[in-house]
């Protein structure tokens, strides 16, 4: 074993067998766990007493970091106006249009640093805006993914980045001038992208691949299964699949199956598959879809937002669904929220409040497990020697978390917690976020108001 450098001393630490507590952690110069345990070391370097709770960070498993520059910026319709998913991806597309390489990647760095600060350690970068203004792609092809990993290194976050394979305009259809940015023609072409893509990603120690493509509307059956079938073959694939009724109902009409139907019937589906959404499903898909191993991805926030619909998450999880959560659009970046939206959600829809009978126990537990597999990794154990000391870390001293036992502290942090009661955020055994203010909070937040306000 190699001897820790540093040691933290934190009043809990869970575990996905209960609280470690007291828990004494020891790290090495590269934030490796190389102690752990509930007695204290015998010759301890230097130990940081730590007065919190900590947790494993949060994965988010789903994000178009772009958009975050609209974020809040389209929820005012004019009156008898009709506004839904298809008149916001109008906005979007507006979005997707006016952005440089250099305003992606300060709009990305704020985005990361604010998922640090409420609690994410590792995002899923589900990334199609690919070329630039002109839809041309740029010399170097990764050249927007690269910022994007830039822009995680810069705060602090880890990166799975997953380049996207979009094709069409919709089932059958041309890709439309607006779309013109995300567009690889063949997968001859997107293949070159990804190859670029993971030239970029080997570069770097906090960066990972996955690869993907958009959803069935976006790219051709016959490309979408021979994309999977020569694609890598160990690493996380992700796709949309069945956001929005106006979605299935074309499917149908394109392909005579609804789109989740049509993914199980065509493609093998397994712990590798990563579908986001999932919003609209039959009985047969919901039973289908959990005993295929296949993780759902869900983004309650955005979900909610555009006003997708309520994922049938009681149902899946009684055949042993899994799932992760994602902040997609990221109208809120907040995973606490989230998790909470996930359960009620489903209060609302059984009028039952038992929808686990360990709430908070079983969302932490699926999203962790499902999360780590979305980003490309999966140690079974939450901390472990030999792996990265990453954590969202709660004041102990918070009226309500006081107060709790080791049986009730998991469900008051999951369902009474804000980021008011957030210690910090450790990557690597460093703090990146503490008291709520990231270690380079005022250089990214100057370069991010400047990037929008080249917008306007």
């Amino acid at each position: 074993m190699i001897q820790p450098l540093k040691y933290f001393q934190l009043k809990a630490l869970l575990q996905a067998d209960g609280w470690l507590s007291p828990a004494y952690i020891g790290v090495d110069n590269e934030g490796i766990i190389q102690f752990l345990s509930d007695t204290k070391p015998e010759h301890p370097v230097a130990i940081e007493m730590v007065d919190g709770f900590a947790l494993p960070g949060f994965q988010n498993a789903h994000s178009h970091a772009f958009q975050y520059a609209m974020a809040g910026m389209a929820e005012k319709h004019p009156a008898g106006s009709t506004d839904d998913f298809w008149s916001w991806r109008e906005a979007m597309y507006r979005c997707a249009l006016s952005l440089d390489p250099d305003q992606v990647e300060a709009v990305a760095t704020m985005l990361y640093a604010e998922m640090l600060r409420k609690g994410y350690t590792h995002v899923a970068e589900f990334h199609y805006l690919h070329h630039d203004k002109d839809g041309k792609p740029y010399t170097h092809l990764a050249e927007m993914g690269e910022r994007l990993v830039s822009a995680a290194k810069t705060a602090g976050i880890k990166i799975t980045l997953i380049p996207v394979f979009y094709q069409k305009g919709g089932f059958g259809k041309d890709p439309q001038p607006r779309q013109r940015r995300f567009i690889s023609n063949t997968t001859e072409t997107y293949f070159h992208l990804l190859e670029d893509s993971a030239a970029v990603v080997s570069n770097h120690s906090h960066a990972k691949l996955g690869f993907s493509v958009h959803s069935l509307r976006a790219v051709d059956p016959i490309d979408i299964v021979s994309t999977f079938q020569e694609g890598p073959k160990d690493i996380p694939f992700h796709l949309h699949a069945a956001e929005q009724l106006k979605e299935v109902e074309d499917c149908v009409a394109y392909l005579k199956q609804r789109p989740v139907e049509w993914l199980l019937n065509n493609l093998p589906l397994n712990d590798r598959f990563h579908l986001v959404h999932c919003t609209h499903l039959n009985d047969d898909e919901v039973k289908r879809l959990a005993q295929s191993g296949a993780h759902a991805v869900l983004c309650p926030g955005t979900e909610g937002n555009l006003g997708d619909g309520i994922f049938r998450l009681t149902e899946f999880a009684a055949y042993n669904g899994s799932w992760s959560i994602g902040t997609d659009s990221h109208i809120s970046l907040n995973p606490l929220e989230d998790l909470r939206w996930l359960d009620y959600a489903q209060r609302f829809t059984t009028h039952k409040r038992n929808t686990f009978d360990d709430g908070a126990g079983i969302l932490t537990q699926k999203t962790i497990h499902a999360g780590r597999k979305a980003m490309g990794f999966s140690p079974n154990e939450y901390f472990g020697i030999g792996e990265s000391f990453d954590a969202i870390v709660f004041n102990a001293k918070s009226p309500l978390l006081a107060l709790a036992n080791a049986d009730t502290l998991l469900s008051a942090i999951l369902y009474t917690s804000d980021s008011s009661d957030i210690l910090g955020t450790l990557i690597n055994g460093k703090w990146i976020v503490k008291n709520q203010v990231h270690i380079l909070s005022e250089k990214i937040d100057a370069n991010f108001i400047a990037a929008i306000k080249k917008l306007s």
